[in-house]
């Protein structure tokens, strides 16, 4: 069996052959301003992979209802909410498809063939423009009640804000450039960290401690084994060995070290989500 993947992005769409649980012909398009045109270019890209392919495996933004076969909340890609998705683009391409959120995908791939294997509770967190994630109990997706499971960028922080506002680098670096009357980058306030810049240091500090704030929240009230960081962030060892040492210190504060799960980076970073929805489309179809 082999699989034409999309993972939808407001910017771009990133598309992908799987097969024998291998990524290859990966490529990206921009995000088309019509369903119709995004029919299209899906169709041009599923032409090119040859006649083996058996299904569409697709990673989107928003609040996938799969029991509907639809896409409820908001996303940067506005035409894909709010109508009978699943059943249009299954009509327009002529496979079965799966559709799940961008953040629950990567999850899944995480769990499935990176570092959350073998583990069975387990909080993906990914850390990217906001904050996202994913929260795995017993082994299987846990979506909430109203599919609100994992969206821990809407946690509220000490200051008001929440979390996707304090937790990551592009918008540290947003409020920095702010104060120093200077336009840069998250990845050059973490060059001006990493040599020292006592500003840059201050900076990433108050992230760091929204950050911990959130993680130890969903450690005393999920109780995973496993803290998975994810997103751009996670490619540097530093950030999550320091998220893992701030944790455990807020642990220890609060009396309970035992709580202490493991802290890791994600394995599969930018192909995260391609890799997720073709494991989900595998799940659901078995």
């Amino acid at each position: 069996m082999a699989l034409a993947v999309f993972d939808i992005g407001g910017s771009a769409v990133k598309y992908g052959k799987w097969e024998n649980k291998q990524l290859s012909e990966t490529g990206q398009f921009t995000t088309p301003e019509t369903l119709e045109e995004m029919q299209q270019e899906m169709k041009n890209v599923i032409a090119t992979f040859g006649n083996d392919i058996t299904g569409v495996a697709i990673s989107s933004p928003g609040a996938v209802n799969v029991k509907d076969r639809r896409i409820d909340g908001i996303s940067a890609v506005p035409y894909l909410h709010e109508r009978p998705i699943f059943d249009e683009l299954e009509a327009a391409l002529g496979f079965s498809i799966t559709i799940e959120n961008d953040a629950n995908c990567a999850g899944i791939a995480e769990m499935g063939l990176g570092a959350g294997q073998g583990m069975n509770h387990v909080a993906f967190v990914v850390i990217g423009t906001g904050v996202g994630g994913a929260i795995f109990i017993n082994g299987q997706l846990y979506k909430g009640a109203h599919l609100f499971g994992g969206e821990f960028g809407l946690m509220v922080s000490r200051n008001g804000r929440n979390l996707s506002s304090n937790g990551t680098a592009v918008n540290t670096a947003g409020r920095f450039s702010k104060e120093i009357g200077e336009v840069i980058t998250g990845k050059e306030l973490f060059e001006r960290y990493d040599a020292g810049d006592k500003a840059a240091i201050e900076a990433f500090d108050g992230m760091y401690a929204h950050l911990t704030d959130a993680l130890y929240n969903i450690q005393v009230s999920i109780d995973p084994e496993m803290i998975i960081i994810g997103g751009g962030i996670s490619a540097r060892p530093d950030v999550t060995e320091e998220i893992r040492k701030r944790l455990y210190d807020q642990l220890v504060e609060f009396g309970v070290p035992g709580a202490m799960p493991k802290v890791a980076a994600c394995e599969f970073l930018n192909d995260a989500n391609l890799i997720g929805a073709a494991i989900n489309y595998e799940n659901l179809m078995k």
